[in-house]
């Protein structure tokens, strides 16, 4: 299922895209994804996150400051969509420590 659920994209590739702003996720994408899918994704924009946290940025770049800024923002939106649906689903969602 993980092939349909993300329309034949590695994992990596969709949350690139989400975080580029050219893929939302939305309730409508999740419905699909089982229990697996939806911890992968969940972990998967975790470490997205961190990575685009851990770009290096000059502060007085406005724009690639502002580009950064949106990428998380993207990046948490989609966070808050898949920790709900989880919820409605009634899953637990926690990160794992390895």
């Amino acid at each position: 299922m993980a092939e349909s659920g993300f329309k034949g994209k590695s994992l990596k590739a969709v949350l690139t895209d989400v975080a580029e702003g050219l893929q939302s996720i939305n309730p409508l994408f999740l419905k699909k994804f089982d229990v697996e899918m939806l911890k992968e994704l969940y972990e998967g924009i975790n470490k997205a996150m961190t990575l685009v946290r851990n770009e290096k940025v000059q502060f007085n770049d406005a724009i690639a400051l502002r580009n950064r800024n949106l990428k998380l923002q993207r990046l948490h939106n989609a966070l808050i969509i898949v920790k709900n649906t989880a919820r409605e689903k009634r899953l637990r969602m926690q990160q794992t420590k390895k």
